[in-house]
């Protein structure tokens, strides 16, 4: 049996249940100092792309996840969720763009390929989000010009939150370069804000959820496969402490909003903008067929356009069993009293971390 030196997670800028979890300071209570990846040096960030590391839970984009899998990442899925997040096209004020239809005949951004397929997903993204934008207009790539573009390197790891980064494409749109960018998050929210662009095309407004399927949606939870076998109680206890901040979230949107303003680098207009409704009430990971239709779709997508090193068996990848225990083991420790979250006293926790008082 392989020895447990340390749990690590990692988690992308964006609403998640693992994330609340770490910040509400409940995964550190459950394993002690938990790693966290976003904090640690270059020779570990680098996990956060290739899921090298045997005791790490990772909650990203999906991009990532398949293409490290197809490339023999040994990684179990125990976990998916959704999270509309303000995915836009993004257009000039007076660029005459103010539907899907108008995209005909226009320079769109895509960034270039970057050094491995893992750290292409800005490209992923792009061109997946312009697939769902053009579709409802009856549209195909073949109806507009893709202009490449850079991208900044996507970095994990110490000093990556402080380094200035600016969405893909959003200085060409701003310059004229281009005349419409894929664009998702808080993050993109502001910058938006800043250059005048507005909203051409609001993705998350269609009916459809397969016109957002994207490197978010749906959001894997992967896990190294050695320490489900090995370990599963660990696992389980993970994803019960993820459940229960779900749960959390439900009731305490202002309390969310404040973790992902610093989880996100943005504004709070940022946040509000990009998450909106009750997105804190859906933060719950599943492996119910719908979302793994959904992410069967994305996968499909990737392999045909480049994005995987071979093709991905999701039902040989996925693994219901953690989920199911930790229901069972959340279920357990409520019954037994050791759960019961006080709202006040968790909101008094996080203002005073906040003003650095532990």
């Amino acid at each position: 049996m392989s020895a447990i030196d340390k749990i690590w997670f990692t988690r992308c800028p964006v609403p998640t249940a693992s994330g609340l979890a770490y910040n509400l300071g409940w995964l550190n209570e459950e394993f002690g100092e938990v790693g966290v990846l976003q904090d640690a040096g270059p020779e570990l960030a680098e996990r956060h792309f290739d899921h090298q590391l045997l005791g790490l839970f990772r909650e990203g984009g999906n991009v990532p996840a398949l293409a490290a899998h197809a490339e023999g990442a040994r990684t179990r899925l125990i976990g998916l969720t959704w999270i509309e997040e303000w995915q836009s096209i993004l257009v000039r004020p007076d660029s005459g763009i103010t539907d899907a239809a108008g995209l005909r005949g226009a320079r769109v951004a895509l960034p270039r390929w970057a050094e491995t397929r893992a750290r292409s997903f800005p490209r992923a993204m792009a061109l997946h989000g312009f697939k769902g934008a053009l579709s409802q207009a009856g549209l195909g790539f073949d109806d507009v010009t893709f202009v490449e573009v850079g991208q900044p390197r996507s970095d994990v790891g110490r000093g990556a939150a402080e380094r200035a980064w600016s969405w893909p494409g959003i200085e060409e749109l701003a310059s004229g370069e281009v005349d419409a960018i894929y664009v998702k998050g808080a993050r993109s929210a502001d910058q938006a804000r800043e250059i005048g662009a507005v909203v051409a095309v609001d993705l998350d407004a269609a009916d459809d959820r397969r016109s957002r399927v994207n490197n978010g949606t749906p959001r894997p939870i992967t896990v190294h496969e050695d320490l489900l076998t090995e370990h599963p109680d660990l696992v389980a206890a993970f994803l019960a402490q993820t459940l229960r901040a779900a749960d959390w979230a439900a009731d305490n949107l202002e309390a969310v909003r404040g973790i992902l303003a610093a989880e996100t680098r943005s504004e709070k207009d940022g946040v509000v903008t990009a998450y909106r409704g009750d997105f804190h009430r859906g933060l719950h990971p599943d492996l119910s067929p719908e979302r793994l239709a959904l992410l069967r779709r994305q996968k499909d997508f990737l392999l045909l356009h480049g994005f995987l090193a071979a093709d991905v068996d999701l039902d040989a990848w996925v693994a219901h069993e953690p989920l199911a225990a930790a229901r069972e083991l959340l279920d357990g420790r409520r019954a037994d009293g050791l759960w019961a979250d006080a709202p006040g006293e968790v909101k008094a926790r996080i203002e005073g971390e906040r003003a650095g008082v532990r």
